[in-house]
């Protein structure tokens, strides 16, 4: 069928076959299909919706897109995490590595930024020499010595998806629940894991602002995967304010190597973490339970036997071997620095936590476009949490910029975003619920 037909009939509500999505995702991997008409598509899907049947057929196109990872020779569970994106959300460089040194195996498909949310795979990009993109044998080389690999796409994993995402990206079609939940799950089918444990940000900084539209995604996720064949949880958990007190690429691994060395951590990004981690390894097989789990993760991070893990990693993939001895050595640092002062005393009450996110992207730490370079080096550091107590001319918050120019464009930006109050406000929970199977 042509793809004008496919288009037209989801864009009349109609449900679409196994094989009409089928044709459609290989016309797009080979090129037979415009961006113009994988965009329309993508509008069409985001105002009609899918089928659960629906979007477990687009998952299974697009990992069948390209090939699929074999680990059958490593000698324990392959498992992995996704987030449905953040601002500040760092966990995954903690949160492989916390897993992989409990024994289990990590290979972590990771994607770019999409809209104000940062990408994971933009992180590691930070870290000079770092090949974040490696071949097949040096992608199963690096996950078999050290126990995990944190990348993203190769050109055979999921190659529909990653041309899909880019779209998405500009066109205003990233909410869509069952087009995040296919672009999360073809690629994770594609890294050829055992188990999953997904992570579904609600709040004012996720794609999910409602809860119950966090939940739908959710349950999306974990039923999908279970119809792709995949054994997959989930997570709910906070995103009204930034997760990580930075925020940025090369800022973002530097608060990770911070925490997995214990020099510093963020309150809810621990508390995130290690829940995460948690469920991964009970999830694995490795723990029996989510409080035996729990324990193995914080004596692992601990003990620092995962912050060696990540060391290796790094070093395992072409970066440096004293990474996480001297992370300030190697990671870019930007030329202007601001100060983001409070105009009164009070307390932190909230944060438009997409507006630290689109102040970022400003900065040049994001994209506006599919094919924009990133600067690595800006963002915001010390963002002080929902519950702080700050006076006048303290700061909230300190930009990182290429110029001064940016650096009070994003100052002000940032300043708007903090509403603050004469009381403190209840914390919010960072985990708000699990999402199991049903049956």
């Amino acid at each position: 069928m042509l793809p004008q037909e496919i288009i037209r009939r989801k864009r009349d509500g109609q449900r679409l076959s196994a094989q009409e999505i089928a044709g459609f995702i290989e016309g797009l991997t080979s090129g037979a299909v415009s961006d113009g008409q994988a965009a329309a598509f993508a509008m069409a899907v985001f105002f009609n919706g899918m089928s659960r049947d629906e979007a477990v057929a687009l998952t299974l196109a697009m990992r069948d897109s390209g090939g699929v990872l074999d680990w059958s020779d490593l000698p324990g569970p392959v498992t992995d995490k996704h987030s449905t994106g953040g601002v500040g959300d760092n966990v995954s460089l903690m949160l492989a590595p916390i897993v992989a040194a409990c024994g289990a195996y990590v290979p972590m498909i990771s994607g770019r930024g999409l809209g104000h949310t940062g990408g994971t795979l933009d992180k590691m990009d930070a870290i000079p020499g770092y090949v974040s993109q490696p071949d097949v044998a040096r992608l199963h080389k690096a996950v078999l010595e050290t126990g995990c690999a944190i990348i993203g796409q190769t050109a055979h994993l999921a190659p529909a998806d990653r041309r899909l995402y880019a779209i998405r990206d500009v066109t205003g079609t990233v909410e869509s629940v069952p087009l995040i939940t296919a672009s999360i799950l073809s690629k994770k089918l594609a890294a050829g894991l055992q188990s999953l444990v997904l992570d579904v940000k609600v709040g004012n900084g996720a794609f999910m602002e409602k809860s119950r539209d966090a939940t739908a995604l959710a349950n999306s996720l974990v039923e999908v995967a279970n119809g792709a064949g995949l054994k997959a949880s989930a997570l709910v958990t906070g995103m009204n304010e930034p997760l990580a007190s930075a925020a940025g690429n090369a800022l973002e691994v530097h608060n990770a190597v911070d925490f997995l060395t214990g020099r510093f951590r963020d309150r809810r990004l621990e508390d995130v973490t290690l829940a995460l981690a948690s469920d991964m390894l009970q999830s694995a097989g490795l723990v029996s339970s989510n409080q035996d789990g729990m324990r193995r993760a914080t004596e692992t991070l601990a003990g620092g036997r995962a912050a060696s893990v990540f060391g290796r990693m790094v070093a395992a993939l072409g970066g440096p071997a004293d990474f996480v001895e001297k992370p300030e050595k190697y990671l870019p640092r930007a030329a202007v620095e601001l100060a983001v002062k409070a105009a009164g005393n009070g307390f932190v009450t909230g944060i438009a936590t997409r507006d630290i996110g689109l102040a970022v992207v400003g900065l040049g730490g994001g994209r506006k476009h599919p094919d924009d370079r990133i600067d690595h080096a800006v963002g915001i550091t010390r963002l002080l949490p929902v519950g702080a107590e700050v006076r006048a001319g303290e700061a909230l918050a300190l930009v990182h910029a290429r110029n001064t120019a940016d650096a009070e464009v994003a100052a002000a930006a940032v300043l708007s975003a903090y509403t603050t109050g004469p009381s403190k406000p209840a914390a919010e929970k960072s985990v708000i619920r699990r999402i199991l199977p049903r049956g």
